[in-house]
């Protein structure tokens, strides 16, 4: 069984990887200090098994869980007994290890992962648990931590050669990506292209005036080829 480390204390890592040394079978492929880097292996590589802490800086265990496409069995290792519950909501968790972290509870958790059968509860989880969260947050790189953005909150994105500025209602970002691709994980039903370098969410609108709109105090140029379908978004009177 092939797996993984994501821990942000050196330590902690160190005695997972002893441990993972006394259990026959079992292989650890890479650890990571940061969730970030940890995505970047997954999105390219497949394992079996996850050791993921719960409690590390900006991103929680539970954030990296909700931004997987794939999901492999995972044990959570925390010494925050306070999680339990909320854990066993996710079906791909197969245990919860509190620290300090002892051979045999580590083993009655391999063993569980051995037997557990993801193949048959993880639709359960796409569909409920990771859908749900991809419909209200939006999750950006920057500076190698990734920030979680409330969809609601973002006001209008704007394209800026190979970056785009993100306007939300308390904080602004600047994020290495296109407006084409954030197109794509953002609600049909909220945003709306009306510029080739802008992209609005159209709740967010204060005013409309000839080939502009007013959100907050920024006036927005609106395509002619885009003005038709933002009339017809509008609840007009």
């Amino acid at each position: 069984m092939t797996s993984i480390i994501i821990d942000d204390e050196k330590t902690a890592r160190e005695i997972l990887v002893q441990l993972c040394t006394k259990i026959e079978g079992l292989d650890v492929i890479d650890e990571f200090s940061n969730a970030m880097d940890a995505i970047k292996f997954l999105n390219k590589n497949e394992i079996d098994l996850i050791f993921l802490d719960i409690h590390m800086p900006d991103f929680t265990g539970f954030d990296f869980i909700q931004t997987l496409r794939k999901h492999p069995k995972i044990i959570l290792t925390t010494s925050d007994k306070n999680f339990a519950i909320e854990a066993f909501e996710y079906d791909c968790i197969v245990d919860y290890l509190v620290k300090p972290l002892n051979l045999e509870r580590f083993k009655k958790a391999i063993n569980k992962a051995e037997m557990f059968n993801l193949d048959i509860e993880q639709p359960e989880v796409t569909s409920s648990q990771t859908n749900q969260a991809q419909d209200k947050e939006l999750f950006v790189n920057i500076d190698r931590r990734l920030i979680k953005i409330d969809i609601s909150s973002i006001k209008l994105i704007q394209a800026k050669g190979d970056y785009i500025l993100i306007k939300t209602d308390t904080k602004n970002f600047t994020v290495h990506s296109t407006l084409k691709k954030i197109v794509n994980k953002l609600p049909e039903t909220q945003f709306l292209k009306v510029h080739r370098s802008y992209v609005i969410n159209t709740s967010k609108i204060i005013d409309i005036e000839d080939n502009s709109v007013l959100i907050d105090k920024d006036v927005i140029p609106v395509s002619r080829s885009n003005r038709p379908e933002l009339m017809r978004r509008l609840n007009l009177l």
